[in-house]
Parts: C-alpha cells; sequence; structure tokens
C-alpha cells in the first residue's frame, strides 16, 4: 500500500525533516509511526496525504509513484486517504452531521447518499445520537471520534492518524486505538504517528521508529 524508496524531505529553509526513508506497509496492515518531538512523524504523513512533496526518493501509494504525481491528480488520489489530526480540526459553526459530510459534499455525492453514509459512520465510532450537536457541546474524546467518521465516510483503503490520542486522557486513548483496530479488522490500512509508547506497546503491531529524520528501525509486535 505504502512504499517509500530513499525518499528525503528538506524545506525551503533547509531543514532535512527527513532522510533516506526506505520502508514498505502492505495493504490491510496497521502500524505505528513513532520517536520523539521533531522526529518527522508529521512530515511523512504529509507526503503520503500529499500535503507535501519529497525532495528525492520514491515514495508509491498503492502502486502509483506519488513523486511523479501531477497536481491535478491530488484531488483523486486523496479521495484513498482518511486523515486524523491530533487538533481535530472540526468546522465549529458546522454541526456534528455537517463535519462529517464535508468529503462527500467536495466529492460530489447526492444527498441520499451523504445521509446514509454519515449516519453509518456516526454509527460506527458511536456518535450517531450526537449528528445535530455542534462540536463545542462535545468532549474531547467526542470531537475525536466526529474527526474519525469523517475520515472514513468515504470508505478510504487507508488511514492516516497523526497523535489522535495526543490530547486524550489513556483511557480515551485506548478507546480511539480500539476503533482504529475495528476498521484494520475490515481491511483498512493503518498507520497512526504516535510518541505514546505506553499505550503502543501493548498492541500487536510493528513500530516504524524515526530519530532526526532517519529511519532507526522497524519493531515487530512480538519483539522484546
Amino acid at each position: 500500500m505504502i512504499r517509500f524508496d530513499n525518499v528525503c524531505k528538506r524545506y525551503p529553509e533547509g531543514k532535512e525533516a527527513l532522510q533516506g526513508i526506505s520502508f514498505h506497509l502492505h495493504s490491510g496492515a496497521m502500524a505505528f509511526l513513532t520517536g520523539h518531538s521533531g522526529a518527522g512523524k508529521s512530515t511523512l504523513l504529509k507526503l503520503v496525504a500529499l500535503l507535501e512533496r519529497s525532495t528525492r526518493g520514491q515514495l508509491f501509494l498503492d502502486g502509483e509513484n506519488l513523486s511523479r504525481t501531477p497536481k491535478r491528480r491530488i484531488p483523486y488520489i486523496r479521495r484513498k486517504i482518511g486523515m486524523i489530526f491530533q487538533n481535530y480540526r472540526l468546522l465549529f459553526d458546522r454541526t456534528v452531521f455537517d463535519n462529517v459530510a464535508l468529503p462527500l459534499v467536495i466529492a460530489g455525492y447526492r444527498h441520499q447518499g451523504i445521509s446514509r453514509r454519515v449516519r453509518a459512520a456516526l454509527d460506527k465510532v458511536g456518535l450517531l445520537d450526537r449528528e445535530r450537536a455542534f462540536p463545542i457541546m462535545l468532549s474531547g474524546g467526542e470531537q475525536q471520534r466526529v474527526g474519525i467518521a469523517r475520515a472514513v465516510v468515504n470508505k478510504p483503503p487507508l488511514l492516516l492518524a497523526d497523535e489522535p490520542t495526543g490530547n486524550l486522557d489513556p483511557e480515551l486513548s485506548y478507546d480511539i486505538m480500539q476503533l482504529f483496530e475495528h476498521f484494520n479488522q475490515v481491511g483498512v490500512t493503518v498507520l497512526i504517528a504516535s510518541h505514546d509508547l505506553d499505550l503502543i506497546s501493548t498492541m500487536p503491531y510493528t513500530q516504524i521508529i524515526l530519530h532526526q529524520g532517519r529511519l532507526v528501525g522497524s519493531r515487530a509486535h512480538n519483539s522484546p
């Protein structure tokens, strides 16, 4: 699903955010991207989502070389990706329903199809009864669930999550991770950037470890 081949990312001010990154995440896998703050986790996810472009190397998503993708193709590629952020990025002047519906509206879905998909997504995250609420009325955990529902509403084959539990307490964090496991169990590829090693260590998934922009290891779940 995702393949990095000697990928580098240098920002205009000269910062080398990623250096020589190579790894392969198979379709249907779930993995954690770990490392210290500033290690390059967010940058790596942004490259996959084409929010940033690599400076050197080759990056493939579902067989397509993103390093050569023209700008006109980017919206179509992003339809394969659900993106979840630490700060939720919800529209506070829109209801929960409207926040989750936004990707479908942008993609041009019909009203009937939008209603069905939004309610199915909210049901999966346990918020079907909150569809008419506004985000300000929700807890942090509920807001993150809205963000997840929005990410999965168009049934993408890939979910990318950037510190999705960073603002949540341990119990809520575990609940959110269980949601990601649920989506992975039905075939969705999941890559989660997180520094919550206590939580990650309890879960049976590979860790891709970054340090100062370099890949320093890949730890399988059964490693000591």
